[in-house]
C-alpha cells in the first residue's frame, strides 16, 4: 500500500493568542447644521467616501451674506464717524490748552470719540459674526471617511445646533477591541517590552478570507473585577474600507516564539478512546501506532509534545486504509516543517 509520509522536525512555533473582538470607528461624529436657513445643496450621495475638507452640504446664505452686508455698511459708518470725532478732538485739545474751550466740554469730544471707538470694535466683531456664518452654511468633512444615510432633504429647514445632517466615519484606520484577561496581559506585556505586538484580523467564518494587519496600541489601566479582563485595543489598517465599525471579528496577537517544536500535519491526527494518534512508518515499513500527546496549531500543522521523536516519518494519507502492523510503501517524504 503507498502512503504519502512527512518527517517530523523541530521548528521555531510562533506564540499567538486569540480572541473575539469588534472594531470600532477611531473618529465618528454627527454633522450638524451650525446656522439656520434651508438646506440649498446635498453634494455627495448617501455612503460615499469623503476625504477631509470635500464639501458635503450647502445651506441658503443669503440672510447671512446681507446680514454681512448690513455690519460692513455699519461699520464703514462708525469709522467715519470716529475719524470726525478724532479731528474734533485735536482741535478742543488746542482750543483747551489756550483757554477758548471749556473742560466739560473737552471732556464730551473725548467721551464721544471713545464711544465711536467702541462702536467701530462692536461692528468689527458683526463682519466676523456674518463671515462666519457665510462660513458655516458650507459643510465639509472634518476627516477623510464615509458618511451615512442623509437625515434631511434639499429644502428643509434646518436649525443651528439642532439638526443632525448626516454622520461621518473614519475606517482608515479602524480600532479593534478585545478583552485578555490577567494571565494574558502578562504575557502581552512581556512582548511588548521586547518591541512592537502585531495584531491580524480576520472574519469569523470566512475560509481562506482576506487578513489584515496592525499592531496592539493600547491597554487600559485597571482590570475589570467583574470579568477579570482588560480592555484592549489595536489599530488596523482598513485603506479598502473593508471593515465597518460594529463587526464582530477574529484578533490573533503575536506575542513571541517557542524554539524546538516538533511538528506534525494535523491531517495525521487520529482519535480513539485512548486519545489522539498518529501512524508512523516502523520497522520493516511496516505501519506503526504512536499515541500522541499535542499543542497547538500553526496552519496545517500541530505541535506534538509527546510520543514521537525528531525525523520520524509520519504517514499523511490513506489512513483509512491501513492499521498497525500492515506492510506500507512510503512515498517521497515531504517536511512536515514545510
Amino acid at each position: 500500500m503507498p502512503v504519502p509520509v512527512e518527517k517530523a522536525e523541530k521548528r521555531t512555533l510562533p506564540v499567538y493568542l486569540d480572541y473575539p473582538a469588534r472594531t470600532e470607528a477611531i473618529q465618528s461624529v454627527s454633522l450638524q447644521a451650525k446656522v439656520t436657513g434651508y438646506l440649498k445643496e446635498s453634494v455627495v450621495a448617501d455612503g460615499a467616501d469623503v476625504q477631509a475638507g470635500d464639501v458635503l452640504y450647502r445651506i441658503d446664505d443669503r440672510d447671512a451674506q446681507t446680514a454681512l452686508d448690513q455690519a460692513k455698511a455699519q461699520l464703514a459708518r462708525d469709522t467715519a464717524q470716529v475719524e470726525y470725532l478724532r479731528s474734533n478732538l485735536d482741535r478742543g485739545q488746542e482750543l483747551s490748552q489756550k483757554g477758548f474751550l471749556a473742560k466739560d466740554s473737552f471732556d464730551q469730544r473725548t467721551s464721544s470719540l471713545r464711544q465711536a471707538e467702541a462702536g467701530i470694535a462692536i461692528a468689527k466683531a458683526a463682519v466676523a459674526a456674518a463671515e462666519l456664518d457665510i462660513e458655516r452654511s458650507t459643510i465639509r468633512a472634518p476627516f477623510a471617511g464615509r458618511v451615512g444615510r442623509s437625515a434631511a432633504s434639499v429644502g428643509t429647514l434646518v436649525t443651528s445646533g439642532q439638526t443632525v445632517l448626516n454622520t461621518l466615519v473614519q475606517l482608515d484606520p479602524i480600532y479593534v477591541t478585545f478583552n485578555p484577561s490577567e494571565k494574558e496581559l502578562a504575557a502581552i506585556k512581556g512582548a511588548l517590552g521586547k518591541g512592537e505586538v502585531t495584531a491580524e484580523i480576520s472574519l469569523p467564518g470566512v475560509a481562506g478570507g482576506k487578513s489584515y494587519a496592525g499592531k496592539l496600541t493600547f491597554i487600559d489601566n485597571r482590570l475589570d473585577q467583574s470579568t477579570g479582563t482588560v480592555a484592549a485595543r489595536a489599530t488596523i489598517a482598513n485603506a479598502a474600507f473593508d471593515l465597518l465599525p460594529g463587526q464582530y471579528v477574529h484578533l490573533r496577537l503575536s506575542v513571541g516564539s517557542e524554539p524546538d517544536v516538533l511538528m506534525a500535519p494535523q491531517v495525521a491526527l487520529g482519535s480513539s478512546q485512548l486519545g489522539k494518534f498518529v501512524y508512523v512508518i516502523g520497522k520493516d515499513s511496516t505501519v506503526e501506532q504512536r499515541m500522541v500527546e499535542v499543542g497547538r496549531t500553526d496552519g496545517d500543522q500541530i505541535a506534538v509534545l509527546s510520543g514521537i521523536t525528531e525525523n520520524d516519518l509520519i504517514i499523511s494519507g490513506n489512513l483509512q486504509k491501513i492499521w498497525p502492523g500492515v506492510p506500507v510503501q512510503p512515498l517521497p517524504e515531504k517536511v512536515a516543517m514545510r
